[in-house]
């Protein structure tokens, strides 16, 4: 069949890129990230299923039966070298465009759209149905496999979507990314080869094995992606969630919170937290110092995060710089005693240096390799860069250069930036030495750019954060990544040797680093996946054994058989409950049986002449097999439940001493210990323990570990809303414990515990928060406004 029998592709000569389609920056900033992050991924995997489909074309003419059938397949194999090199650009084209597409409404559904018709090869037009048709076939087969396999992650992921489109979730059928688009844009792509119907359909074939296979990681990686870029990012599925009537959600937002991202439960992966609103939090401040009306009654306790909502609206950066330049001047005044002596203790020098002056010595001192500290020696604050950097100026300037006001405001915030930061970080950790690294070309990039301190994402900071969150002190010492440390010395030194006034350097620095965030944050959603389906099989033995001693209680009803019969009960037969409600069910008819046989055992045991039953015994002892007891223990237990004398051919000493050296089902590493009552939980708890029934999987919790206070975090990874069992998780997903949600619930009451929300969740917005608060407080302000509840 010729290759020139099929219709004109639709997706080539309607290309379209993310550059030119119409889509708000923001989501157009977010679909490119996905368009590299997919092309990078499946470029790899199209290579290999176009090496796995040239060594198949290679093997059927190796296996061709006649010299004809050999020559077609080498003219076949000949047209996959000429045009291999332009089968995955055209691939990743058709992807953005797919993409590029996502706003527009579709009229009708593409998997099922009609070859168009060509006038000109009417005579062919059936025959080139019959091409499609097997091929869509085929394609559309896969797609289903595929979408069938990809769960509930490509679910979230058609959320996702829905929310950057701004329409309805898509099914895996209409998602631009989902397996029925990917198989739409081979079906074009595999065009460019111009091959037989046999070679496309062997290649899509080899497309199954070699890149599909693979998709589920992708899905996997594309939710993390979106998750950092704030699209959903507490998106959880929540099969089964009780909640009682009038249970807590927890109190809205503070006063004064227009700073934060949000109060919501952090959710993402190490690194993975979404930035706060730097200008936000500082107009909050500010609004909290001025007075308001209703602010003596209490009417107005939401006013200042009103007003800085507004505020970080409407004014200007440079607006706002001012103001942080204000409080900083407040604060030195504080510090003299005296606020009007505030001009008196900063004196303006006699030459004041330009800014290119001081961007040229800070690029000479970024140059100079940093030498190695000595064990013992103080690390250098960016004061001591400041006195430096002057020494080095007034070299060649004279003794009265000096540096302007926002200069030297942008040094001093800096400085008490840092100075925060450094607290939230080991001091042995290697974050602290690459900070000290840093210091230079975030000065340089502070110094050039006032926004640094009032944009919402800085790329200076945004490395500045993922630096120090490598060495945060809520890490425990199993949570350590050499290769992340790695990854973070390699981008410094970019840094360090690149940059000179172009803060991409710093985005392509970040970029690399975040990679590697999201590449961890798989591999522990991976190890957390584990954790969780052991911790769920756990519940559900739990449950059954629960299940199993009720059924035996209620049959007994008070009776009470020999105490031996009982031991054997309670222990042999309840495991047989245990298992029939694990594998079949409370609903099941086996496990009805299994009721059945319970009462006939205690009514027969319980009853001084009740005559034995064969065919009880029969029952017992297939049962008792199939839990794993041998064949004569199963055989003399059968013979002593279905009785009510005593069994002569039974040695009750032999027995007793196999079933005690004998593990119960379930027990072993994770045998539970028996539970005790707590007692009543007080008010504060009672609320507490509503409000952690109502938190999606995921949330993370700081725990305080030692008398200094000094937390470390964990993620909450699952809870049964019936046992109330909770497994928790550290930064890399591997199991650190597991409690109750009552004793969590009474750990926060006495603040042993606490949920990190959104907007404390990075650890450079923790930093900025403390700076304004030392800022507000050292000026003699010591109200409580947004940034004290915004704060760590």
């Amino acid at each position: 069949m010729s290759s020139t029998v099929r219709p004109t592709s639709t997706i080539g000569a309607a290309s379209r890129t993310l550059a030119n389609a119409a889509l708000p920056p923001r989501v157009r900033h977010i679909l490119e990230a996905i368009n590299a992050l997919a092309g990078q991924t499946l470029t790899t995997s199209l290579n290999l299923a176009l090496n796995e489909f040239e060594r198949q074309l290679f093997k059927q003419a190796d296996r061709a039966r006649s010299s004809q059938q050999q020559s077609e397949h080498f003219a076949e194999l000949q047209r996959l070298r000429q045009h291999r090199a332009d089968v995955v650009p055209r691939y990743l084209a058709g992807l953005e465009t797919s993409l590029a597409r996502l706003r527009e409404t579709p009229e009708h559904d593409p998997a099922e759209e009609p070859p168009p018709q060509d006038p000109l090869q009417f005579q062919r037009l059936t025959l080139v149905e019959d091409t499609d048709l097997d091929r869509d076939i085929v394609l559309r087969e896969i797609g289903r496999r595929e979408a069938q396999r990809g769960g509930t992650p490509l679910l979230l992921l058609g959320q996702r979507f829905a929310v950057l489109a701004g329409r309805p979730a898509f099914d895996p059928e209409r998602l631009p990314i989902g397996p029925f688009a990917l198989c739409r844009v081979l079906r074009d792509a595999g065009d460019t080869l111009h091959m037989t119907l046999d070679s496309q359909l062997l290649l899509y074939r080899v497309f199954e094995r070699q890149v599909m296979e693979r998709y589920g990681e992708l899905v996997e990686r594309l939710n993390v992606l979106l998750t950092h870029e704030g699209v959903l990012p507490g998106l959880v599925y929540l099969p089964y969630r009780p909640r009682t009537q009038g249970q807590s959600r927890g109190r809205g937002a503070a006063s004064g919170s227009a700073g934060a991202v949000s109060q919501r439960p952090l959710t993402g992966w190490h690194g993975q937290a979404r930035p706060s609103a730097w200008s936000g939090a500082l107009m909050a401040g500010l609004a909290s110092r001025q007075p308001h009306p209703g602010a003596e009654t209490g009417e107005g306790e939401a006013a200042p995060a009103e007003a800085a909502q507004a505020s970080a609206g409407e004014i200007p950066e440079q607006a706002v710089f001012a103001a942080l330049q204000g409080m900083l001047t407040e604060h030195r005044g504080g510090l003299s005693g005296n606020a009007g002596l505030a001009g008196a203790a900063g004196q303006m020098p006699g030459v004041i240096l330009p800014l290119d002056a001081v961007v040229n010595v800070l690029g000479a001192m970024q140059a100079i390799p940093s030498p190695a500290r000595a064990s013992g020696r103080p690390r250098r604050t960016v004061d001591d860069l400041r006195q430096a950097m002057l020494a080095r100026m007034r070299e060649s300037h004279g003794p009265e250069a000096g540096l302007s006001q926002e200069h030297s405001d942008t040094f001093e915030l800096l400085g008490m930036l840092y100075h925060e930061i450094g607290r939230e970080v080991h001091e042995d950790a290697p974050a602290q030495d690459l900070l000290e690294k840093l210091q230079v070309p975030v000065v340089r990039a502070a110094v050039q750019d006032r926004s640094f301190f009032v944009r919402d994402q800085h790329p200076a900071r945004e490395l500045l954060n993922s630096v120090a969150e490598s060495g945060a002190t809520w890490l425990a010492d199993d949570d350590a990544d050499p290769q992340l440390v790695l990854r973070l010395e390699q981008a410094v030194d970019k840094v360090v040797e690149e940059y000179a006034g172009d803060e991409s350097v710093f985005e392509r620095a970040n970029r690399e680093v975040q990679e590697h965030y999201r590449a961890q944050a798989h591999k522990a959603e991976v190890s957390e996946r584990r954790q969780v389906e052991a911790a769920r099989g756990r519940d559900r033995l739990e449950t059954a054994k629960h299940s199993a001693a009720t059924t035996i209680a209620a049959r007994l009803g008070g009776r009470k058989p020999p105490q031996f019969v009982q031991a054997l009960i309670n222990q042999a037969w309840a495991d047989v409950l245990t298992l029939t409600a694990l594998r079949h069910g409370e609903e099941s008819e086996e496990w009805r049986e299994r009721e059945e046989a319970t009462g006939r055992i205690i009514d027969i045991t319980c009853a001084a002449e009740a005559p034995a039953d064969p065919e009880l015994a029969g029952q017992i002892d297939s049962a008792l097999r199939q839990v794993g007891y041998h064949e004569d223990e199963a055989s003399a237990i059968a013979r002593r439940l279905s009785r009510s004398d005593e069994d002569e051919n039974t040695s009750r000493t032999e027995l007793t001493a196999k079933l005690k050296a004998r593990a119960r089902l379930g027990e072993g590493e994770h045998a539970e210990a028996k539970k005790v009552k707590p007692p009543a939980r007080t008010t504060e708890e009672q609320g507490c323990y509503e409000h952690l029934r109502t938190l999606p999987f995921g949330t993370w919790f700081e725990f305080v570990h030692n008398q200094q206070g000094d937390v470390r975090r964990q993620r909450l990874s699952w809870y049964s809303p019936v046992t109330d069992n909770a497994l928790f998780v550290n930064a890399r997903g591997h199991k650190v414990g597991e409690q109750s949600l009552d004793s969590l619930a009474r750990l926060m009451a006495q603040g042993q515990a606490r949920i990190v929300t959104e907007d404390k969740g990075r650890l450079i917005d923790r930093a900025w928060h403390a700076t304004l608060r030392v800022l507000r407080g050292l000026a003699g302000r010591s109200d409580d406004g947004a940034l004290g509840a915004a704060s760590a």
